[in-house]
């Protein structure tokens, strides 16, 4: 059969190269995809981003499965207009995926629907948050209400680190939020002490499957520090996510989400990301919800995931989830992300890369993802702010640590930055 994956970034990179390893898959386009995805024999980009032409397409070239990697093509309803035409895609719908595109519209949820979360409040009007978070005090934090590439969320650790945030995001938009119907709004939140993890877990409306733990970086620098990015790496499993964490998430949070959904007559397919608070004490709370899996978890996720995905879609476009039971491997998978020079701000683009591995599928233990690339007359470059994902598997953590980093070693651009510490807190609970 043949596959289409929306997006060009390394999720959709990881995706269209684990349904390539499909017995089932005869082809994958990538739409419009980056220079990993070209590099690869078994992938072909395919420079449309409108929904109605990769309708058109998907008609035209027989198109069995297509799924959505990122927030934006989910808000403007690609799933909708696929449905439309009687074609099978995985991903929610429009009004389903205001659970990540409208942070006003997922708060407002959750309280109706009892769902562990943060205390907020919703403002379009400057002066009223700025008294807000007055009143609140720091920490805080302060939420762009729209789609803003990963990079909508400030953890205002001081009262002027969130007033910044808010003229930021109300008055200037010098983050480039996409705005929702009604104008600019932020939401404010308080702070929740504790340690993050990503739980997604695949829905086909009515059943759900949860994949493997992870965990990611937001933060630029080293041990934490500096602005918060789309994500700096991420490994799988997460030790954070016990057992018992697990059992709570999914009877707390997830299912009742995705009965909330299907009550408020909107049913929810596709990936569902919760973005998890786990206290010391081992409760839950839910930072936020995204539509699709996460980037760069998705990358160590399906380093991990020995069943066929291309079967596990079917099942999940056919309602039939709950007769799937996925096979992981056993070892931990770690990313590194490599990022443009000066990101997260300003990223530079055109820098060449060199010295990746010569075998675009990579070995059976390492692969680079890529995702801000693009391939022009022969050459690599860099296109985007997080460029390249250099992903491993390993025994343990520090084994999985390892063999990346050795893997990033030759991998060269002008002013590429990551961090040297990805994994760190696994290490330590370990």
């Amino acid at each position: 059969m043949n596959v289409l994956v929306i997006g060009s970034g390394g999720r959709e990179h990881a995706l269209a190269w684990k349904l390539a390893a499909s017995d089932k898959v005869q082809h994958v386009y990538v739409a419009p995809g980056n220079g990993g995805t070209a590099l690869d024999k078994r992938l072909s980009n395919l420079a449309l981003t409108d929904p109605h032409l990769l309708a058109d397409f998907a008609v035209e070239n027989k198109v069995a499965l297509t799924v959505v990697g990122p927030e934006a093509p989910l808000s403007q309803g690609v799933v909708d207009i696929f449905r439309a035409r009687g074609l099978r895609i995985f991903g929610p719908t429009k009004a389903a995926a205001q659970l990540e595109s409208s942070k006003a519209f997922a708060k407002a949820f959750m309280e109706r629907h009892g769902i562990p979360t943060a205390a907020y409040g919703t403002f379009s009007d400057p002066a009223e948050a700025h008294a807000y978070i007055d009143k609140i005090g720091a920490p805080i934090v302060v939420k762009a209400d729209g789609l803003a590439a990963g990079k909508g969320v400030v953890v205002a650790m001081s009262l002027d680190e969130a007033h910044e945030a808010v003229r930021f995001m109300l008055e200037d938009n010098t983050l480039g939020v996409v705005h929702n119907a009604g104008g600019a709004r932020v939401v404010i939140e308080e702070f929740l002490q504790g340690e993050e993890a990503s739980f997604i877990v695949l829905c086909d409306g009515k059943n759900v499957l949860p994949l493997a733990t992870s965990q990611d970086h937001k933060r630029i620098g080293d041990g934490d520090t500096g602005p918060n990015t789309g994500g700096m790496g991420a490994y799988s499993p997460a030790p954070v996510v016990t057992p018992n964490v697990h059992a709570r998430a999914m009877q707390e949070i997830i299912l009742p989400t995705i009965a909330g959904m299907a009550k408020d007559g909107v049913p929810f397919t596709g990936f569902l990301y919760a973005g998890l608070m786990i206290s010391p004490e081992g409760q839950v709370k839910t930072l936020e919800f995204n539509t699709r899996m996460g980037d760069p978890e998705t990358q160590p996720i399906l380093m991990r995931l020995k069943s066929d995905l291309v079967d596990v879609l079917l099942h999940a476009t056919d309602g039939t989830l709950d007769q799937v039971e996925l096979q992981w491997d056993r070892r931990v998978a770690l990313g590194v992300v490599m990022a443009a020079a000066g990101y997260p701000a300003a990223p530079r683009k055109g820098d060449v890369i060199t010295g990746l591995p010569t075998q675009a599928a990579g070995t059976e233990d390492t692969m680079v993802f890529h995702a801000g690339t693009t391939l022009q007359d022969g050459v690599l470059a860099v296109s985007g702010g997080r460029v390249l994902c250099v992903t491993a598997l390993g025994d343990s953590v520090k084994a999985a640590q390892q063999h990346a980093y050795a893997a990033l070693a030759p991998i060269q651009f002008n002013g590429a930055q990551w961090r040297t510490d990805i994994g760190h807190r696994a290490i330590i609970k370990r």
